[in-house]
């Protein structure tokens, strides 16, 4: 088979999973073509030799052209948690990308989405992703979604409040329970991968690590890395509220957060609820990642 010279297509390289779907197809010789909302993020991308549309992503006329003449593309739903109409907004982008696909001809999708996504409530934030799923599904694009667990990145935060205090805070209950997490750099590279796989239709694939972790785990790292005890502290839920007072979340994603946890607590949220999804593996342990976000603390 003879490979295209049309470009792949990826959203979201302000972010991790983008990045690192971008990065994986530039050095595995594909063409890109990056999608930015601000010139300047770009440069970087056009430096190593991708090219570079501006597009926001409820623009239907820019997002027709960022993604026409594209063998295939990477989308994210970027979620705005400062804002009360969220979920609203993450209907309009999903529209959006939806119409624009198919007005381009775009031949396949690889869409992320989030563990939960197939449950049809008490899902919290992963509702947005659930909309998304819905948008270009109902468009009929070829589309993989590539439902992650927990970002093993997401305890960026905590990991900092444990170096400077000794105390691992956690939403995540109990402590020793064990849930999917997954390197937000495997995600996007499992997205590359897809795009460069051969298969049509619509479908989900799961993406776990290579094990599961508890907040247990995480503690335990931090301390190995520190040289010194880290305690597990759960925040009872009356606290997420004032925990969460500097993330900047409006009401709205507020309770989205607060009912997505309440779905991963109680296993409402997990990777087994969707017989059809195909599962896959991650290769990068919760160590490299914890370690690392240590090590840039110290």
């Amino acid at each position: 088979m003879i490979a295209s010279s049309l470009p792949y297509a990826v959203f979201g390289v302000t972010g991790r999973t983008g990045a690192a779907a971008a990065d994986a197809l530039l050095r595995a010789g594909h063409a890109v073509r990056v999608v930015v909302r601000d010139a300047a993020k770009g440069r970087p991308w056009a430096e190593r030799g991708a090219e570079v549309a501006l597009a926001d992503l409820t623009d239907p006329g820019a997002m027709t052209k960022a993604l026409s003449g594209v063998q295939g593309a990477y989308v994210v739903n970027p979620q705005q948690y400062g804002r009360d109409d969220l979920f609203e907004v993450a209907d309009r982008i999903a529209v959006t990308a939806a119409r624009a696909a198919v007005e381009a001809g775009v031949p396949r999708l690889v869409a992320l989405s989030s563990v939960g996504a197939d449950r049809d409530g008490g899902t919290g934030w992963i509702g947005m992703n659930r909309l998304f799923e819905q948008r270009l599904g109902e468009a009929g694009i070829h589309t993989i979604f590539l439902r992650a667990a927990y970002f093993m990145e997401n305890w960026a935060p905590l990991i900092a409040h444990a170096v400077g205090t000794g105390t691992l805070p956690t939403f995540l209950a109990p402590p020793q329970r064990a849930i999917p997490m997954v390197a937000t750099a495997d995600v996007g590279a499992a997205a590359a991968a897809l795009l460069r796989e051969e298969w049509t239709g619509a479908g989900a694939v799961t993406l776990a690590g290579p094990q599961d972790y508890a907040p247990n785990d995480v503690a335990a790292i931090v301390s190995a890395t520190l040289g010194t005890p880290v305690d597990v502290a759960v925040l009872p839920e009356a606290q997420w509220p004032a925990a969460l007072v500097e993330a900047g979340f409006s009401n709205a994603a507020l309770g989205g957060f607060i009912e997505m946890t309440r779905g991963l607590n109680d296993g409402h949220i997990g990777m087994s609820s969707d017989p059809g999804a195909v599962g896959r593996l991650g290769p990068t342990p919760l160590e490299r990642v914890v370690v690392d976000l240590v090590r840039r603390l110290r």
